[in-house]
This record gives structure tokens, C-alpha cells and sequence, in this order.
């Protein structure tokens, strides 16, 4: 849609003929004036017939931020064909213009609008100040520029056929394979083929983390964008802290990049066509930006600008983006299962060819396995691949499949929606029997001739490399989603819920019996500082009352400090969540957590180490 704005001490006008068959019907008067407006001339292009709900908000918001900024307190719409040579049909027109005036109607704006479809004869005043002529072109297709990319759109209708693979290199067709004790396979089977992404239900892991006040809800902010209390953000911090470790000893070389970038870049403009996902497009100084949805754009760039040899091959590039941004729809977004504002840490290997690219695929498909144990979640594999490719390649995916030791889904399809030609992921299922990703890799065929990365060969050819999009934990809010959806499904069983003790906000909970008993414990929290998280249950209640707030928040080790136990010359009752309590001195404890956690990241206790000192965040 094409706009030009005139702010105007007078308009006047008189619609004296109709053109054809077209002209809006005009009760009353024809000849009209308005003093002190705003005359906003808007011409309606074919590219806006198809425009969805998104145009018709953002032509009014356009309208009504000049109006604000010339200070008019009237606006006057004024259809005119001169604007463009590409018009939409009067009966696409006619509709939309409709729409915007009553946009700008239910915001108590004082509105007018010419009839669509007369000749007329008008006199226009301008004031002729700096902003008394603006133009403007608003264009908000459903195809990219709506948020939403060609590849969505085709990954909607490409025709996919289901498979499980054994162990034993078997292919089955996924509605004939006898899942036996495969419950969770069956389960992830079931939502990959019904494709249905909406809860009609809340997660269970929504309660766990408002009760443990870990994350919650912000209500400030769009859906999908979350806020963070202490014990949540330590968690959060950890698995970034764990997963760039586990980078860097992949051989990846950190870089960081921007969260916004130029919608009309032209290697840009054309990834997001194949990139499946639905971005936010925002306004700044009168250019459209886009916010990324992953780090392939900043990362890709700097490799378009670098000297690379086939020497430097494989070539890694790592970066967690903080933040990240999908416009998600909105009955896909719940809790921390699927969001509009995340973390991912996004890791791209530059690869030779398919042969070099295949023994990094592998060897990042070993390391997402390293990153789930880490996590002590069940797991269900995923292998997407275009028919012919897999057909190519059969032994080198059983290969992976006998490594995992159980039977995976593989969805072939026949034509590529998107850039990869095959990839993988590592699931969790939830309580709701939906599933979500966590471990991905995929091998991008397109986006190294798409933005001019080149390396050169041997011979001194140039060629361009196969890229590998990687995420070894995907993002980290959907981490801790999968931790506490399977707690939930343990508990639901009867058994105790849990945290992985490198990831619990509170390891150690010391409880003294009495007032007397508080400074030796927090003596002993000293002892373990810098190994381990501690604290001192040090409010006036009674023993039990603390011990099963312990329990309540998932501790994993539980001491309780009295007269006893100083009389006992040093031995702790250390009690393991498990129920089992072993008798240590605290410099054998500090031992022993480091043992347990060796390899893992540490970090502070996130709130006040004497629980009395702590607030509520919720209430």
C-alpha cells in the first residue's frame, strides 16, 4: 500500500462522476471541507489483497503516528489511483480501506474517508513545514514480509512419509512397526504424524516452575516472553555454561553477532524464504529489520567475509544468541515447551563436502548424546532426509541408529521444503504426550552459494562448503522444560522428583536443630564454597517443617545439625534425596561433590544463603 500524507490547513473536494460500476454508493452531500487535517492519499496495490490481519494494524498504526507527530486532530483517507501502476481490483479495495478506517475509529481518532470510486475535483492547502509531505510504502505479504516464510508455508504441504528404523538396519512403515515396550517411541510417532503442535491442556512443568519459583509468565511483555527468578536463571546460566564448554572442546571458535538485521539485504531476504520459522519484522528509521530467529545470518556473514583454505576445514562457529525471537502461533505457545523469546546456542561447521560433512555430523550426533546424559531425561531419536539422500547414505544412518541402540522415526520426503537435505534430532516426550526437540543437526545443501562463502581447494579453486547447522542442546529454556516435564511423569508414578545435581539450585540444605547450631552450618557452607551450592534452613520452625521443605524443593542432599552431631566429633547425616543416608566428615563431603561434579559447571548460590533472608517471589 502506497501512502502520502499532506498535513493541510484546509481540504476541500467534490466528487462530481463515478467511474463505471465501481464508485461506492454516497448518501448526502458531495462536496465536502475539513480544516486542520490530516489528508492521507492512499493507493491499494495487488501485493495487499491477500494481506492478512497484519496490514490493516499496521497502516493505522502508520497513519495515527503522523497524525501525533504534525499534531492534526483530524484525518481524512483519500483513495487515489496515482500513487502506483500495480492496483488492486476495487472489490480488494474497497474492503481493506474500510478496515483501516475502522482501526483507526476504535482508537477515538476523528476520522473521514473520501468515497472510492468518483472522479474529483479537490483544493489542498499545505502548511509546509518539515513533516507536511511524507509517503510512505507499507507492504505486509503472507509470504516473508507477514513474519512467515515460503518454507513454513511449503513444510505445510509437503507430502512426508513416516518410518521407524531399527537398530538391525529394519525399515518399517511407522503404522505397521510393532512398538512393543517402545511406549515413548509410539508416543512421538503418533504426535509427528498428527502433527498437532496446541495443548488443550496446561503442562505439567508450568506449576513446577511457578512452585519453585524458577521462571514464570511476564505479563508486561508479549506472549511467549518470559521472566527469570534467581534459582531459574542459575539453571539457565549452568546449561549455557556446560553446552560452551562441550563447543569449545568440539574445535568451535566463539563469535557474537546482531539481534536485528536489514530486511533487504538481498542473501538475507531470500534465506528466510527457506528458513522454516515465523520472525518478528520491526520499523527503524524507516527500514524494515527483522529479529533473528537463530545465529545462521551473523555467522554466515562473517564467513562471507573471511579467507578460508581447505586447510581451515572443517570450520566452526559457535555462539549462544541471546535472545532469539519466532512469532510463534499462538496456540503453540505454552509455558517453556515453545516460545517467541529464547536462548539458543547455534553452532555452523564449514565442511569440504558430503563425505567430510557426514564425519561431523557424526561426530556432533555423539556429542548431543553427551549433552542428554547430562540432563538424566529419556530420549526418542528423529531423522528427516530427502528420500533419494537417505537411500544414498542407508549404512552410515544405521551406523548412528545401532550406536543409540533402539529404533528411531524417520520422516523421508520427496522435495525439499527448506535448505537441509537431512537432519537429526533428539526428543523428550511430555506429559501431555506432546513431544519436543532439544539435539539438532542439519546439513545445509543451499545457504553457502546463497551468501558467496567460499573456500579454496587444494588446486586453488574456489567451491563453496557444505554448512552444518548445529544446536547440541537446542535451546535452553526447552531444556529445563524436558527436566521437569519427566519429573513430572516420575512423580506421577509415585517416585520423587529431581533435579541433576550439577543443575540444582540449592545442593546442599544444612538444617540446624537451634539457634546455637546456625554459625557452625554456615561454617560447614563456607567449607564448600566454590564446589558446591549450600544453605542454612535457619528460619524458627521446627525440624520436620524444614527437612520436608528440602523435600518440596528437590534438594538433593539434606543435613540436619544438632546437639547430636556435634557430639558425634565431626560425622554429618548426609541424606541422599534417594532416602539413603551416609555418615561423612564435611571435608569428606566436599570430596565427594567434587567427584560427583568433575566436568560440570559451577556457580553461586542465587539467593541469600540463610533461607530467613530470602523474599517470595511469588507471593
Amino acid at each position: 500500500m502506497r501512502l502520502l500524507f499532506i498535513h493541510s490547513d484546509h481540504l476541500e473536494y467534490e466528487s462530481r462522476e463515478p467511474v463505471g460500476d465501481i464508485a461506492e454508493p454516497i448518501e448526502g452531500e458531495r462536496a465536502h471541507r475539513f480544516d486542520e487535517c490530516l489528508v492521507v492519499f492512499m493507493t491499494v496495490e495487488k501485493e495487499d489483497s491477500d494481506h492478512g490481519e497484519g496490514l490493516v494494524k499496521r497502516v493505522a498504526d502508520e497513519i495515527a503516528g503522523v497524525m501525533g507527530q504534525v499534531g492534526a486532530p483530524r484525518i481524512v483517507l483519500y483513495p487515489w489511483a496515482h500513487l502506483s501502476s500495480d492496483l488492486a481490483t476495487a472489490s480488494e479495495s474497497v474492503p481493506l480501506l474500510k478496515e483501516i478506517e475502522l482501526e483507526l475509529l476504535s482508537r477515538d481518532l476523528m476520522v473521514d474517508r473520501a468515497a472510492f470510486g468518483w472522479y474529483k475535483s479537490f483544493t489542498l492547502n499545505c502548511k509546509g513545514h518539515p513533516l507536511a509531505e511524507l509517503a510512505r510504502h507499507i507492504s505486509f505479504k503472507p509470504v516473508g514480509e507477514m513474519g512467515v516464510s515460503k518454507a513454513v508455508l511449503d513444510e505445510e504441504k509437503v507430502r512426508s512419509t513416516f518410518h521407524v528404523l531399527t537398530p538391525e538396519g529394519e525399515l518399517f512403515e511407522a503404522d505397521s512397526f510393532n512398538f512393543g515396550d517402545h511406549d515413548d517411541l509410539r508416543t512421538f510417532v503418533h504426535h509427528e504424524t498428527k502433527k498437532d503442535r496446541t495443548a488443550s491442556e496446561e503442562p505439567a512443568h508450568i506449576a513446577l516452575m511457578q512452585r519453585h519459583e524458577l521462571v514464570d509468565y511476564e505479563p508486561g511483555s508479549d506472549q511467549g516472553n518470559l521472566r527469570w527468578y534467581p534459582k531459574g536463571k542459575v539453571i539457565k546460566i549452568l546449561l549455557e555454561h556446560l553446552i560452551r564448554d562441550l563447543c569449545h572442546r568440539a574445535g568451535a571458535m566463539e563469535v557474537e553477532t546482531p539481534q536485528m538485521y536489514d530486511y533487504e539485504h538481498p542473501a538475507l531476504k531470500k534465506y528466510m524464504e527457506r528458513f522454516p520459522a515465523r520472525q518478528y519484522v520491526v520499523l527503524s528509521d524507516k527500514k524494515r529489520f527483522f529479529m533473528r530467529f537463530a545465529a545462521c545470518f551473523g555467522q554466515f556473514l562473517i564467513a562471507t567475509g573471511m579467507n578460508i583454505s581447505y586447510r581451515n576445514l572443517p570450520l566452526r562457529l559457535f555462539e549462544i544468541t541471546r535472545q532469539s525471537f519466532r512469532r510463534e502461533k499462538s496456540g503453540e505457545v505454552m509455558g517453556l515447551r515453545r516460545l517467541r523469546s529464547f536462548t539458543m546456542p547455534d553452532l555452523h561447521t564449514f565442511c569440504a563436502d558430503i563425505p567430510q560433512a557426514k564425519e561431523e555430523f557424526f561426530n556432533q550426533f555423539e556429542l548431543s548424546m553427551e549433552w542428554m546424559r547430562s540432563l538424566l531425561v529419556p530420549y526418542e531419536a528423529a531423522y528427516r532426509a530427502e528420500t533419494a539422500f537417505f537411500h544414498e547414505h542407508r549404512e552410515w544412518y544405521e551406523r548412528m541408529v545401532r550406536i543409540l541402540g533402539r529404533p528411531v522415526l524417520l520422516e523421508l520426503f520427496d522435495e525439499r521444503y527448506a535448505y537441509f537435505v537431512t537432519k537429526f534430532e533428539f526428543n523428550v516426550v511430555d506429559t501431555q504426550g506432546k513431544a519436543g526437540a532439544i539435539s539438532t543437526v542439519q546439513i545445509d545443501v543451499e545457504n553457502s552459494e546463497l551468501y558467496g562463502i567460499e573456500y579454496t581447494q587444494a588446486d586453488g579453486t574456489s567451491a563453496h562448503p557444505i554448512i552444518l547447522h548445529t544446536s547440541v542442546s537446542g535451546a535452553t529454556e526447552r531444556c529445563l522444560y524436558a527436566i521437569l516435564e519427566y519429573q513430572a511423569r516420575r512423580m506421577a508414578k509415585g517416585e520423587k522428583g529431581e533435579y541433576p545435581l550439577w543443575l540444582a539450585p540449592t545442593q546442599v540444605r544444612f538444617v540446624p536443630v537451634g539457634h546455637a547450631h546456625i554459625q557452625p552450618c554456615m561454617d560447614m557452607v563456607a567449607v564448600l564454597d566454590g564446589v558446591a551450592r549450600a544453605d542454612v534452613g535457619d528460619r524458627e520452625e521446627k525440624v520436620g517443617k524444614k527437612i520436608r521443605g528440602a523435600e518440596t524443593e528437590w534438594i538433593p542432599l539434606t543435613i540436619v545439625y544438632g546437639d547430636k552431631e556435634v557430639e558425634a566429633g565431626g560425622l554429618l547425616p548426609v541424606r541422599f534425596r534417594s532416602g539413603e543416608t551416609r555418615e561423612m566428615t564435611i571435608e569428606e563431603l566436599r570430596l565427594f561433590l567434587e567427584g560427583e561434579l568433575e566436568g560440570y559447571p559451577n556457580e553461586p548460590t542465587p539467593l541469600p544463603v540463610r533461607i530467613s533472608s530470602r523474599p517470595a517471589f511469588r507471593g
